[in-house]
């Protein structure tokens, strides 16, 4: 069984500078940190090597192509990433390689490679495992647990346990006697590699008192689709400071935007209160339960695609509950 090993830096391949932390260690020397099962060959390649605050769209386009030329000769594919913003990239490669029919593990740690009490060999060891169980889908392995890559959320900064699956049990666990997928994701489509994605995408948390000439800004920029963090079930402020009539005037200017909930669990749901239903009457969208990770990407993506209003009402991987 032949498992793609990509780098792309983080935490897991860093090494100290008189700067602080930052990555160093090549596929190779991660690959030669793991003893494989028999029958396993990993296959390492350097995307690039940044830390994960610093990867963007642009680098969500590169690793998709890079993913997609591993599977034509590999059984799966294992990345190596930062932390800090996996579930980004997690989700925007859901979205980008829908339908593919191999595994994509994202795998990283709280502490370098090798550092005392380090986590990088177990997630490693973890990801590669879960890669040779020949499971579609693109998952977060952390901890011992595979997350979906449109659920997965980084809620902890220090813990081991970093990443939870938000709205969606696990996909799978590991123990003593294995890897076990008890919900891997199903896609009833044709894989085609659509990396594409339009980043003019503004992200809003909405908090008591924010002024509407935020959206004024906002259409003056260019951006071509919000998405709006709002109160509890999809609430907003319309008295004395009127952000209703600023979202109209946006989607009269073709702005796609899409209303979230700030909580991390459950969903968005406009229809329920008058502070929800004065949204509906603008023509925004509900994200209903999406992350804002899965939300952003899926977004940025969709404008990137003809039938951009078709797939954001759409569950394509997972990301929205059916």
């Amino acid at each position: 069984m032949r498992i793609a090993l990509l780098a792309t830096g983080g935490t897991i391949a860093c090494r100290q500078t008189p700067d602080g932390l930052s990555p160093a260690l090549h596929a190779e020397e991660l690959a030669k940190s793991i003893s494989c099962r028999d029958g396993v060959t990993l296959l390492p390649v350097d995307v690039f090597s940044m830390d994960s605050s610093n990867i963007q769209p642009e680098e969500w386009t590169q690793l998709a192509h890079a993913v997609d030329r591993a599977m034509q000769t590999c059984d799966g594919v294992v990345i190596t990433h930062g932390t800090d913003t996996m579930g980004y990239t997690a989700a925007a490669l859901s979205y980008m390689l829908l339908g593919q029919m191999k595994p994509v593990i994202l795998t990283g740690s709280q502490l370098p490679l090798g550092a005392p009490l380090s986590d990088a060999e177990i997630n490693l060891s973890c990801a590669i495992e879960a890669a040779c169980q020949g499971v579609d889908g693109t998952y977060v392995c952390f901890n011992r647990k595979l997350i979906l890559g449109t659920r997965a959320v980084k809620t902890h900064t220090l813990s081991f346990d970093a990443f939870d699956s938000v709205n969606r049990s696990l996909s799978g666990m590991v123990d003593s006697n294995g890897v076990h997928f008890l919900r891997p994701q199903r896609i009833d489509m044709p894989y085609q590699l659509r990396p594409e994605v339009d980043s003019r995408v503004f992200l809003l948390k909405l908090f008591p008192g924010t002024q509407p000439d935020v959206l004024d800004f906002i259409a003056q920029a260019g951006y071509r689709g919000l998405v709006i963090e709002a109160f509890g079930l999809g609430g907003l402020h319309y008295i004395r400071r009127n952000l209703v009539e600023k979202l109209r005037m946006l989607r009269k200017n073709g702005i796609r935007i899409l209303v979230l909930t700030q909580c991390m669990y459950e969903k968005a749901d406009l229809s329920i209160y008058e502070v929800g239903t004065q949204l509906l009457r603008t023509d925004v969208l509900s994200g209903m339960d999406l992350t804002t990770e899965a939300a952003v990407t899926k977004l940025m993506w969709a404008l990137a695609q003809e039938n951009t209003d078709e797939l954001l009402t759409k569950n394509l991987c997972g990301e929205i509950r059916d």
